[in-house]
């Protein structure tokens, strides 16, 4: 997508899931498929690191079904969730040590949001302090920024970093962890159970 094209699209009060079905907020994408597969490959495009990287988009990709899973029991806001795979890791400038490679990618967020995704107000706030702060080794009892946080960390294994249920701010986090692994929590249903 040309730069010329990203022109900010009016925000408008738009009938969201929100007003409909509270109970369902969270389970619930307001953000339509196409919008999601366009911003996705957009993203991808403007990653300046190595594709293959550890933190490249395959790990975005890992974060957002970490996330997803995690989501199902920990109530987070699912929007929020997969734009922060998408954003966390999407400006960092080199795969070691960033520091604020987390910053970057909250204000990369902000640029695209009312172009490519729109996100109320409350949600952008959860997306940008996830994205913001989530190699600080922090906890969250925020449910949708301890999924975000716990998406990420249950990907540690690409680098060879041991799950450590500790560190994980979500009860389903700990348990995967404890696990060593997410993999036997997505091999279908009833998949992880004790």
């Amino acid at each position: 997508m040309p730069q010329a094209a990203l022109v900010p699209r009016p925000r408008s009060r738009a009938l969201s899931v929100l007003d409909v079905a509270p109970g369902f907020a969270n389970s619930v994408s307001v953000i339509p498929d196409g919008a999601w597969k366009a911003l996705w490959d957009y993203v991808v495009r403007e990653f300046r690191g190595d594709l293959g990287a550890a933190h490249g988009p395959a790990h975005w990709r890992r974060v957002e079904r970490n996330g997803l899973l995690l989501a199902s029991r920990s109530g987070a806001v699912i929007d929020v969730v997969r734009l922060f795979a998408v954003f966390h890791d999407s400006r960092r400038e080199r795969d070691g040590w960033d520091n604020a490679h987390g910053a970057r990618g909250a204000e990369y967020a902000a640029t695209l949001r009312g172009v490519l995704f729109e996100l109320s107000d409350a949600h952008f706030e959860l997306l940008q302090y996830a994205c913001k702060w989530h190699t600080d080794g922090r906890l969250s009892e925020e449910p949708t920024v301890g999924t975000c946080w716990d998406a990420d960390r249950l990907d540690l294994g690409r680098v060879g970093t041991q799950l450590i249920p500790r560190y994980m701010s979500t009860e389903f986090g700990r348990e995967i962890a404890a696990r060593g692994s997410i993999e036997p929590f997505l091999e279908g249903p009833g998949a992880g159970a004790t």
